[in-house]
């Protein structure tokens, strides 16, 4: 009998090919495994957005000198300072300060923009110099420098980014969740396609696969014969589904680029799409497996399917 199904296995003796040859179920595997790499990208970017939104906000730290040209109170015998420079020499000496940069009067305006909307070009107002400092530990002690700022220009302002950090990170947890469960119901929605085919395909052929099956032919010959068929159904749909999801995907990685960029400004003159691509590398590595996995879903959706079914017959 095993020689016997073989060779009929290889000229599908259970008819399969008119049972199971429409395009219709590589179509959805398709549509679905396009929906799971749109979730399971958004799962994976939402993680590396979110570190690297972190790592930046925690590094960073705003300060503002009120009167920034206002002579600084006197602490040695050297040159008369202004309270800006007297903030930006105490900068300069610490050894948790990275990098430092004075916001221009017009990035100042842009900022006030949202708010004050033309007028803000033309506001007479005591603005503030605004300093961004980056940190070289994004663990320092932002209190110590704080309090060494203060000294140096009584009333200059440091803001860490603390709250925005924690926020992100709820913000990150919340979009990763709902990305795996859209990936999860996408799974269960594919085993239930797959499912209603094979039970379409099982009572197209019951006539065959009975007398095959009252000939002696094994539940697992029986159940191998659908598994396969299914399988490579779902393995050319999860390609044509992944092809069709490639070129979104790309397209929404060059939008997330400026996101992805360093915190310097500079960054964001010309934002490139590989630069995202290259931040979220665990994407593009576990997208290639979803053609993969949609084969296994079926192939085993298939077998219990057909398995079952054959335990209940006479």
């Amino acid at each position: 009998m095993d020689k016997a199904a073989s060779s009929t296995g290889h000229r599908d003796g259970l008819g399969l090919r008119r049972a199971l040859g429409g395009t219709m179920l590589p179509l959805l595997v398709a549509a679905m495994t396009f929906l799971a790499a749109l979730a399971l990208a958004g799962a994976l970017a939402a993680a590396a957005l979110a570190q690297h939104w972190q790592h930046g906000a925690a590094e960073a730290v705003t300060v503002q000198v009120p009167q920034a040209d206002v002579p600084a109170p006197r602490v040695t015998d050297g040159p008369e300072l202004t309270r800006l420079d007297s903030v930006l020499e105490a900068l300069r000496k610490s050894r948790d300060v990275a990098r430092i940069r004075v916001l221009t009067a017009s990035e100042l305006s842009a900022l006030l923009r949202p708010w004050l909307g033309a007028a803000s070009d033309n506001a007479a107002l005591p603005l503030p110099a605004v300093i961004e400092v980056h940190l070289a530990d994004g663990v320092a002690d932002v209190s110590m420098l704080a309090a060494a700022l203060e000294r140096a220009a009584p009333g200059a302002l440091t803001e860490s980014h603390g709250v925005w950090v924690g926020r992100l990170a709820v913000l990150a947890r919340s979009l990763q969740a709902c990305a795996w469960v859209a990936v999860l119901v996408v799974a269960l929605v594919a085993v239930a396609v797959v499912m209603v085919a094979t039970r379409a395909g099982l009572a197209a052929r019951r006539e065959a696969i009975e007398i095959v099956h009252g000939l002696g032919a094994t539940d697992g010959y029986i159940a191998g014969r659908f598994a396969w068929r299914i399988t490579r159904h779902a393995v050319w749909g999860g390609l044509l589904g992944l092809i069709v999801a490639l070129p979104v995907l790309y397209g929404l990685a060059e939008l997330a680029a400026p996101f992805m960029s360093g915190s310097d400004p500079s960054d964001l003159i010309a934002p490139d799409a590989l630069l995202a691509l290259r931040t979220a590398q665990p994407v593009w590595l576990a997208l290639p497996a979803l053609p993969l996995v949609a084969g296994l879903i079926g192939f085993l959706t298939a077998q219990s399917t057909v398995r079952g079914w054959l335990r209940r017959l006479p």
